[in-house]
């Protein structure tokens, strides 16, 4: 059985904290840059929700990987 550092699991559920905001962000620039490069308006607002269910999705997988 291989020891684990104590704190060790800070770590992830710190990146599971930050998982969801850095998703919704990426997702408005993607979104932003579109926006700028088609001259829309409407993108950006889409590739929120886009980034915003792809961190949800990922922090259900995290979390459910524990059991």
């Amino acid at each position: 059985m291989a020891a684990t550092a104590p704190g060790g699991g800070i770590g992830k559920y710190l990146g599971l904290a930050l998982m969801l905001p850095i998703a919704t962000c990426v997702g408005y620039a993607l979104g932003y840059g579109l926006d700028t490069l088609f001259h829309t308006s409407w993108i950006r607002w889409l590739f929120l929700g886009f980034g915003s269910v792809a961190g949800i999705m990922d922090l259900i997988y995290e979390l459910d990987k524990d059991k």
